[in-house]
């Protein structure tokens, strides 16, 4: 007999179990998409490339239409559809309604996770490729609008709203600054 093509597996998204049996190929944009209808996450190149189909998945970015399903199992993922704490937005989802960091909002949902996951990366001091002095003791550099167009440099906006989305994500990274 040959073997399976398929598995039954667990997902943990938006704090929330869900049970599927999927295709071995199936990546998790689809798994999300079609079997979850948690449509928030974009389906733009498939490749990859734009950054559209950005999710979180144990709290760093991924763009979900390259990740299998099954290799999601047991790990966190966060949607654009779980972002936001009950009715109150995410300070990164406010800061883009206050800023307009979107024009269509075909790209948004992907460049929000990502900007959480930017704000993060800088706050625990990972470097970017436009870190002038990337040594520990250094500590994290500003983030300046060079650094935020640099981490964002992996999702696309066909609309070209990229000045409003580095302001949305330095208002966000000021204001958890604030928080903390």
């Amino acid at each position: 007999m040959p073997p399976s093509t398929s598995s039954d597996l667990t997902l943990s998204v938006n704090g929330e179990k869900y049970t599927l049996t999927v295709d071995h190929r199936t990546t998790l944009l689809d798994a999300l998409r079609e079997r979850l209808d948690m449509t928030g996450t974009k389906k733009g190149c498939d490749q990859g490339q734009c950054g559209a189909c950005t999710v979180l998945v144990d709290g760093r970015r991924s763009v979900a239409c390259l990740q299998l399903a099954v290799a999601a199992e047991g790990r966190e993922i966060t949607t654009i559809e779980g972002v936001a704490e009950g009715d109150r937005l995410h300070p990164v989802q406010q800061a883009f309604l206050e800023l307009d960091g979107f024009q269509c909002g075909y790209c948004t949902p992907g460049q929000i996770c990502s900007a959480i996951a930017v704000i993060e990366e800088h706050a625990a001091g990972w470097p970017s490729a436009a870190t002038d002095d990337v040594r520990p003791e250094a500590g994290p550099p500003p983030l300046t609008p060079e650094e935020i167009r640099e981490r964002m440099s992996g999702n696309l906006c066909r609309c070209g709203a990229y000045v409003s989305i580095v302001q949305a994500v330095a208002r966000a990274a000021e204001s958890k600054g604030a928080a903390a």
